[in-house]
């Protein structure tokens, strides 16, 4: 397990940043722990500069201590930025910055280009907030049959979108050379495209976070590094709770970095159960493993936060997904294709048809009889949920009995609280 977290080495900053906030929200001592963080701090500053050659044998022999000591600045410089943003948040009225008007301006903009299309209101605010973000004009109604099919996730401009549009980019960037100046060349025109995007959308932290995490992606490649996929998803966690430590306690935040997680974790081990050749079956059955990944690492948050969980999201994610990744594309090359010009009409015709069918699709599953499973889990029952899938993660990756039995007996009590709970 310690050899697995040395090749991520930003998930230990960032397991030691969450620590510090989680600290901060539950001590009633904050001044105190920012006390003692402070004289940690100097102390080891004043052993590093003065301590002079005789340091050098010690950083070796007392490693274990240094990385204690580090922990602990790492740790309470956590508390602190997380005081001083509950300071500014308290004293300072929060405006929104000039970019972030530009950017809404311009998102106004293309939205509203969206009358142009032969749809109902309803169609219309579903093409606006999957391509652009912009959702204040769906109804209430529309929201709640996504939430019940389980793919409001497509109404949130995050990873999936920022993907399509950046395999999108990257298909036009296909004839450059992949050595030399055409590999700088796609890889500017690939972030160029990539930001663009995002500030289209208005900035919206989803789309962010998933910007920064295929940025760190790209850049990686760009060095001819291996990209790990954990220490990138680290990366971006960190960044986001570096700015924003009260980002942890946001509901999209935890969605999506769960998903991403057991996404990558879960969906190559799910999809190597079944081999499927046929490339007619193989992309439903990728589809049919993502989705199966990400909902296996947000079901216990969607009890503890909405009560409800989705029976049909594996009859309306394969559909709606693809749906999806034709109507991005589609809809920016109508967005900017000239109206004047010959194809305009064809454009708009596959436009229309994507959304109406999409939604129709969503209005159909969401009439299902049992769509939805209503249940209820407090934050105590989500913990240990999460531990005993954390455990039979862990089980899955290293094969110990011993953790597959820690696992199990969460489970099981886990499943005795519930019952306790409903009978009395």
């Amino acid at each position: 397990m310690i050899e697995e977290i040395r090749k991520r080495p930003l998930a230990r900053p960032l397991f030691l940043w969450i620590i510090g906030i989680l600290i901060y929200v539950s001590c009633p001592l904050r001044e105190l722990s920012l006390a003692i963080g402070g004289v940690g701090a100097v102390v080891w500053l004043l052993l590093w500069l003065f301590a002079g050659e005789s340091l050098k044998e010690m950083r070796y022999r007392d490693r274990w201590l240094w990385g204690a000591v580090l922990a602990w600045l790492v740790i309470s410089l956590s508390v602190a930025v997380s005081y001083y943003r509950d300071l500014r948040t308290g004293f300072v009225v929060e405006t929104v910055s000039p970019l972030r008007t530009v950017a809404r301006e311009a998102q106004r903009a293309l939205v509203d280009r969206f009358d142009r299309l032969r749809l109902s209101e309803e169609e219309k605010s579903v093409a606006a907030t999957l391509t652009l973000g912009y959702s204040r004009s769906m109804s209430w109604e529309v929201k709640k049959r996504f939430s019940l099919t389980g793919v409001s996730h497509i109404l949130s401009v995050s990873g999936f979108h920022v993907v399509v549009v950046c395999g999108f980019l990257s298909f036009f960037c296909a004839c450059l050379p992949k050595s030399g100046i055409g590999r700088w060349l796609r890889y500017v025109l690939l972030m160029t495209g990539l930001w663009v995007y995002i500030f289209i959308t208005g900035l919206a932290p989803p789309s962010v976070r998933s910007g920064l995490m295929l940025s760190f992606y790209l850049t990686g490649r760009l060095s001819g590094r291996l990209t790990d996929g954990y220490n990138t998803l680290a990366a971006a966690a960190f960044c986001m709770l570096v700015y924003d430590p009260f980002y942890l306690f946001d509901i999209g935040f935890q969605l999506s970095y769960l998903a991403v997680f057991f996404i990558m974790f879960l969906a190559p081990r799910i999809g190597g159960a079944i081999e499927v050749r046929n490339p007619l079956l193989a992309y439903p059955w990728e589809w049919i493993t993502v989705s199966l990944a990400a909902q296996a690492g947000t079901t216990l948050l969607c009890f503890h936060y909405f009560s409800q969980f989705p029976l049909v999201f594996l009859l309306a994610n394969p559909p709606v997904s693809f749906c999806s990744t034709l109507l991005l594309p589609l809809a920016f090359l109508w967005l900017c294709y000239p109206e004047n010009v010959w194809g305009y009409e064809w454009i708009q015709m596959g436009v229309e048809g994507l959304v109406h069918g999409m939604v129709w699709l969503v209005e159909a599953l969401s009439e299902f009889p049992y769509a939805t499973l209503v249940a209820r889990l407090d934050a105590v029952e989500t913990a240990m949920g999460y531990v005993a899938l954390v455990l039979f993660l862990v089980y899955l990756r290293f094969r110990k009995p011993k953790v597959l039995l820690g696992a199990l007996a969460v489970c099981l009590s886990l499943s005795l609280r519930l019952l306790i709970g409903y009978f009395v």
